[in-house]
């Protein structure tokens, strides 16, 4: 295999595996290091081919796997880093939504209240624009594991 293949390929089944752990309900310590590992390989993977979407999408997962994890400033930094490649390189839709729901779940993390519900906001407006309807029910479903807001 090329190594550009190899590395899309391994880009790809590290994104799954991080997948497959994050819905795991109850994970050892060393399923919790080996999720947190595999989200960094597979974003690591995608800046050698991928495209910016890709960049984006391995910045959420880093992101939400650091929320699992309940480290808010490793949790914040990729949400930023999410974003800020989102909005550099234009991307809409579904992108652009959980990049704001990145920040959204960071922020809650990091007990601010007020950038929480500013990006819950944005999150919101941005889900309702997503075209496909599969994907913007699958938007809302994973908004809705947010915290409920403290001061409700």
């Amino acid at each position: 295999m090329a190594e550009k293949e190899t590395h899309q390929a391994l880009a790809v089944e590290l994104f799954n595996t991080t997948w497959d752990l994050i819905e795991q309900d109850k994970k050892e310590a060393a399923e919790i290091d080996r999720m947190i590992h595999a989200a960094h390989a597979s974003r690591y993977h995608w800046e050698i081919v991928g495209k910016p979407v890709n960049l984006a999408r391995g910045e959420w997962l880093i992101s939400r796997v650091y929320a699992l994890c309940q480290r808010a400033e490793p949790c914040l930094y990729h949400a930023n880093c999410c974003l800020q490649v989102t909005l550099d390189n234009a991307l809409k839709d579904f992108d652009l939504a959980f990049a704001y729901e990145a920040m959204a779940r960071a922020y809650d993390l990091a007990g601010d209240g007020a950038a929480r519900e500013k990006y819950l906001t944005l999150a919101e407006k941005a889900g309702a624009e997503i075209c496909d309807p599969g994907e913007r029910q699958y938007f809302f479903s994973e908004l809705r594991t947010l915290s409920p807001n403290p001061e409700d």
